[in-house]
């Protein structure tokens, strides 16, 4: 039971649109139908609405073809808001919700007091009842927004269709939407089918998704599985980190910083061409202070390497997914010997050396002393002010930050600082020898 979308060929005039589209939507499901500019997902609307005509195919809800509907069942069953609805007449809200009621009167017949306490539940399911009196014409676009769903909740369907519900509204409309869409769903057993721009919305609040690309479904099912880097790469021609927030449990897109779109052999040259390579940066981090910075210098067009971290760190996961470089260590163990060794190799290719305002305890101390090692070597090492606050080993951190500015590492208080700093040294200056004396206050 449900709706079912059968094996559906669409065109406009000679030009097929919409090919051999099979799916499911069951009773209480959020679908999102996601895709590029010119897929087909507004005119799949369409076509479930019966505003266009499958070529070939069928449409069935609850077993029965909607096509053996009459227009007066259809639309008690079937209701659609639009991406775009002009209304330039100067009704008010409540005279609009009620035009959803028109498919459950007779030809003359007017609104009763049933209609009118329908229409009021509908508007305070969508939280516009305060605006009953109001013109349609004075409310903006995200109070027009819940006055047309309240309309189509009017006509009391089992069908929901909204073509991008969100576009161009402010964010706490969009949440506010979405968080309805989604309730309409659990509480009212409606199907809702969206059509969803924003990957991130269709990823939070859907159940499953529909991905389109030049007319055919490339993909369907949970957002985890439809959402991945290969399916957004084929289709939307971006390049995208897929990641899982722990805390919601739920999945988000993010585009790959640029300077981080080079292939293997563009690594290769880099490595062998020192004039070509860019300025090298070594990330000491963990417990996620190094998240932030990643993503910051990756998109400044610097080269970087990180850890040594944890694997479960969020450092770790941040690493791995911008395609950075980065030494590991198994979780809660402390720092071996050989990814000691491995850290000192990255340290030496490194222009420079950032310590980040994480924790430290005797886990990881062994990133300090390789810091310290670092600077033994030349290299500018530049460290957030604080370690005092962060040393969990009884002092041992702080006498190796006393010690590294007392070799001329450049102590910072923010990323500001940092920037400026690290622009500094690596500018018309130039990076100092490994034997140099470099200090920068």
């Amino acid at each position: 039971m449900g709706l079912k979308v059968r094996d559906v060929d669409a065109y406009y005039g000679s030009k097929k649109v919409l090919a051999s589209i099979d799916f499911n939507a069951a009773h209480g499901e959020f679908l999102g139908i996601i895709g590029p500019n010119g897929s087909g997902k507004t005119t799949l609307l369409r076509t479930i609405s019966r505003i266009l005509r499958p070529r070939k195919g069928t449409i069935l809800l609850d077993e029965r073809a909607i096509e053996e509907l009459n227009e007066r069942d259809f639309a008690c069953k079937f209701a659609l808001v639009p991406q775009e609805t002009a209304i330039n007449f100067e009704f008010s809200a409540l005279d609009i919700v009620l035009m959803g009621r028109n498919p459950h009167l007779g030809r003359w017949e007017l609104e009763s007091q049933k209609d009118i306490e329908i229409a009021k539940r509908c508007m305070e399911l969508t939280n516009c009842w305060h605006l009953a009196d109001r013109r349609i014409t004075e409310l903006s676009g995200g109070e027009k927004q819940l006055v047309l769903i309240a309309r189509a909740l009017a006509q009391e369907p089992e069908v929901l269709l909204l073509d991008e519900p969100t576009s161009h509204l402010d964010i706490n409309y969009q949440i506010e939407i979405m968080e309805l869409l989604k309730r309409l769903t659990m509480q009212e057993g409606l199907i809702v089918i969206a059509v969803i721009h924003d990957l991130n919305l269709a990823a939070h609040y859907c159940d499953r998704l529909v991905l389109l690309h030049r007319g055919r479904v490339v993909s369907i099912g949970t957002p985890e599985s439809v959402l991945n880097p290969d399916n957004i790469k084929d289709t939307f021609g971006a390049d995208v980190i897929v990641w899982r927030y722990a805390v919601t449990n739920h999945y988000y897109v993010s585009p790959v910083p640029v300077q981080n779109r080079y292939n293997d052999r563009d690594k290769d040259r880099e490595r062998d061409s020192d004039s070509d390579r860019g300025t090298r940066i070594h990330l000491i981090c963990g417990g996620g202070a190094g998240a932030s910075l990643m993503h910051t210098l990756t998109e400044r067009g610097y080269k970087v390497t990180v850890g040594v971290v944890n694997m479960l760190d969020t450092d770790c996961e941040v690493a791995q997914h911008l395609g950075i470089p980065v030494v590991t260590e198994a979780p809660f163990s402390p720092i071996a010997d050989k990814a000691l060794h491995e850290l000192m190799v990255m340290i030496q290719d490194a222009d420079a050396v950032i310590v980040c305002d994480m924790p430290v305890g005797f886990g990881n101390l062994r990133n300090l002393e390789a810091a310290k090692r670092a600077s033994e070597l030349g290299k500018p090492v530049l460290i957030f002010d604080g370690i005092e606050e962060r040393d969990f080993t009884g002092g041992e951190a702080t006498k190796l930050f006393v010690g590294l500015k007392s070799r001329g590492a450049i102590v910072v208080k923010d990323k500001e600082e940092l920037f400026n700093k690290l622009e500094f040294i690596v500018g018309g200056r130039g990076i100092r020898s490994s034997n140099s004396n470099y200090n920068c206050n």
